[in-house]
């Protein structure tokens, strides 16, 4: 079940940018995730889920949903247009190397010697994966900005989260971050929509299988098992993107990919080494 979650979420990014040879980033995403959202929201209602009574918990449902649909996909898409799936994977799943520091920063959260030591062991991959790239592309600067987003959606749910149903939570959140994005795409793009069978495919697919499913399993995983031990392989979904890419686009594997991948999925599992003096994860 691990391999299945983390095969969805990285495999995501080769999709994503298939399917933006029919529609245009934000609309892509937008779509992707209001159908998402709407399907959620109908299985958490017949379940009869409990949904927030307060105005402030559904604002700060919201604002999650702005960092981590709108703000994070968002993101990623607009990265795809420019770098590859593989480099966009890396480059977005570096966020647990980012909670460490903004927890630190913003929520004063202490972390672990281990877990510094993987911070900087993750920079160092990112500086070697990218290499002369880091100036040249504004994609690079969308993928940087997605795991910077999904970093601060983190540290919110960390903060908020024990407030609500996290099925309620997952389901609303996509649905306001799909609804951002779908007046993003209004606002900041010339839109574009080829609908055929290759192209609704690609929706469907990316709506269900790779939000839904993906979701669904993942949570499954992180309530059953131990979350530090799960977390810890959430390495693997870089992995995935990276090998999605060369599978499916035809994406080169270059030494330096290879190299500064190795490291930076090293240093994302010392982010993530579980504390035997700890009962929850420090970073997730």
């Amino acid at each position: 079940m691990v391999v299945i979650t983390t095969s969805l979420m990285g495999s995501s990014f080769a999709v994503g940018k298939i399917g933006l040879s029919y529609v245009s980033p934000l609309l892509l995403v937008g779509i992707r995730f209001t159908l998402a959202g709407l399907l959620m929201i109908a299985i958490v209602t017949a379940l009869k889920r409990p949904h927030p009574k307060r105005f402030t918990d559904w604002l700060r449902i919201f604002w999650i949903g702005a960092f981590q649909t709108a703000g994070v996909m968002g993101a990623i898409f607009l990265s795809l247009r420019t770098i590859t799936a593989g480099e966009s994977a890396i480059l977005t799943f570096m966020n647990p190397l980012l909670v460490v520091v903004l927890g630190t920063l913003a929520l004063r959260i202490r972390y672990r010697f281990v877990q510094w030591a993987g911070v900087l062991l993750g920079f160092i991959g990112v500086v070697v994966t990218m290499g002369t790239e880091l100036q040249l592309e504004i994609g690079t600067f969308f993928g940087f900005s997605s795991a910077v987003f999904w970093a601060v959606a983190t540290l919110l749910i960390k903060k908020w989260g024990a407030r609500f149903d996290i099925w309620v939570l997952t389901a609303y959140q996509m649905l306001f971050g799909g609804i951002l994005l779908l007046l993003g795409s209004a606002l900041l793009e010339e839109a574009k929509l080829i609908l055929n069978p290759a192209s609704v495919s690609i929706i469907v697919w990316l709506a269900v299988m790779a939000s839904i499913v993906q979701f669904a399993i993942w949570f499954y995983l992180l309530q059953k098992g131990n979350p530090g031990k799960v977390s810890a392989f959430l390495f693997l979904a870089p992995f995935f993107g990276v090998i999605s890419g060369w599978w499916l686009l035809g994406e080169e594997l270059g030494l330096t990919l290879l190299l500064g991948g190795s490291l930076i999925f090293i240093g994302i599992f010392l982010v993530n080494w579980p504390d035997k003096a700890a009962k929850t994860p420090i970073a997730e």
